[in-house]
């Protein structure tokens, strides 16, 4: 497949859209379209490096599970995000483990392909530190607030940023695809507390509550409860 079929979706987030344009075009020239079927596994932690992804359709789940089997959601990686860089840098192996969520299309460009490029065009190694220094700038906040803030306002301002894409998404999308349960594994609260905090937000006119998914009505009261 002619990957300038997928540009367009690329250039929707906010990293590749920055991205100088030969940097672009060598990503796209070195890539590979992968298909995955919903729960089928494409890395899990202790596996080497395998490069680097894009989500082009569908979104892929990040976590671990425990040896007695409690599960750690860290997030729902959703197109157009990059994702996997970090064993770009350190050689080391896989920190969690990616499953896809429903049918999942991705944009594969492997490790070796990637090194080869960047060692040609050191310069480069900037946009994909751009590109790790921005999640680790969530993970302090995503730190910081379950350290901090009460369970309504972080979760509301998870919410929020699902809807920008962590950062990725301009404008937000109003409709969630999140079941409540991997909402409440994000947070590490109980399925029950995150339904109640939930329907609280739903009656007073901020949220729809739907079947696997959660509509924002009131972006801006949202964001009010998330300074909290």
């Amino acid at each position: 497949m002619d990957m300038q079929v997928w540009r367009s979706r690329l250039d929707t987030g906010q990293w590749f859209s920055h991205l100088p344009v030969p940097l672009q075009d060598s990503l796209l020239a070195a890539a590979r379209v992968r298909c995955l079927p919903s729960g089928q596994l494409l890395f899990k932690r202790g596996d080497p490096p395998c490069g680097l992804y894009a989500v082009l359709e569908g979104s892929v789940r990040i976590g671990a599970v425990s040896e007695k089997g409690k599960e750690a959601l860290l997030s729902l990686v959703e197109a157009p995000h990059w994702f996997g860089e970090i064993c770009l840098f350190d050689g080391q192996p896989r920190t969690h483990d990616a499953y896809a969520v429903g049918q999942c299309t991705l944009l594969h460009i492997p490790q070796a392909t990637l090194l080869k490029l960047l060692d040609q065009q050191p310069v480069y190694w900037r946009q994909l530190a751009l590109l790790m220094s921005h999640k680790l700038r969530l993970t302090f906040i995503n730190l910081e607030q379950l350290s901090l803030m009460p369970a309504p306002a972080r979760l509301a301002h998870r919410l929020l940023m699902i809807a920008e894409g962590y950062g990725e998404i301009d404008p937000p999308r109003r409709v969630l695809q999140l079941p409540q349960e991997q909402l409440a594994s994000m947070l590490s609260l109980s399925r029950q507390t995150t339904n109640q905090l939930l329907k609280d937000l739903q009656g007073q006119g901020i949220l729809n509550l739907k079947y696997g998914a959660i509509e924002i009505l009131d972006a801006e009261r949202l964001r009010a409860l998330a300074v909290i």
